[in-house]
């Protein structure tokens, strides 16, 4: 059996990651902060309530796969969050805590999750979470780009220092997802007609859409692939179509 490792998994792209990879014949463990939740969401799945984006909660995870002899062939970590609006509004706390939900968790979970394959001499392979607005300035996304661009320069060193371990990083960078992150922004017909103008496909992804790369890059399909960045993101990132 092949263990999967979802930190975040009560969320959108967590809940389909874990619906996906079980489908495939994976076993999800699935990694939240609330125990009720995890257990309405995945009944017959593997569950650890934690904060993983703490010190102490990633600890807790890594004791209790310790405890169980589990080693996950592949970490997929979903903690994210969003921070949209004016610089000038900004405060010095909301960047220290946009960087801590989404670099320092990135940080704690992958530093852990390498100590612990390389002590099974074990290969693996750590999926995180960047996003469009680290690769193309987008207005009012100062917060939030900073904090994504950093787990991008992360991932990629830390590939390099991992790579003959056979452990491998790569980032996927989505474009705007429907998941209940994004609700408020897309429950207006005009809010949701204007975020899909911006993708040269077309419309917005979909959790599934985003799990799906997110499996394959955990899986021994991409056994050749570290160090990369992967947009989701309906071309926005590269392209412009002809106006027409």
């Amino acid at each position: 059996m092949t263990y999967l490792l979802i930190t975040g998994a009560s969320g959108g792209v967590g809940q389909a990651v874990a619906r996906l990879g079980a489908a495939r014949g994976l076993e999800p463990i699935c990694v939240g902060r609330s125990a009720e939740r995890l257990a309405g969401l995945f009944p017959g799945f593997r569950q650890i309530e934690a904060d993983a984006a703490s010190e102490e909660g990633v600890e807790g995870v890594f004791a209790s796969l310790e405890a169980a002899d589990l080693v996950p062939g592949a970490l997929v970590h979903c903690i994210g969050s969003s921070q949209v609006g004016s610089l000038e509004r900004a405060r010095a706390g909301d960047l220290a805590e946009v960087l801590r939900i989404n670099l320092h968790s990135a940080f704690l979970m992958s530093r852990r999750y390498v100590g612990l394959m390389r002590r099974r001499a074990s290969p693996g392979s750590v999926v995180l979470f960047s996003s469009v607005v680290a690769r193309i300035g987008v207005a009012q996304h100062e917060l939030i780009a900073a904090a994504k661009a950093a787990i991008e320069g992360f991932a990629l060193s830390a590939a390099a220092s991992h790579a003959a371990l056979g452990i491998r990083f790569n980032v996927i960078a989505p474009g705007i997802t429907e998941t209940p992150l994004t609700q408020k922004i897309l429950a207006g017909d005009a809010g949701r007609a204007a975020a899909e103008r911006q993708y040269p496909l077309g419309g917005i992804n979909h959790a599934d859409d985003v799990a799906e790369a997110a499996l394959w890059l955990a899986s021994s399909q991409s056994r050749r692939v570290t160090g990369q960045v992967i947009g989701v993101d309906g071309g926005f990132s590269r392209i412009r179509p002809l106006v027409r």
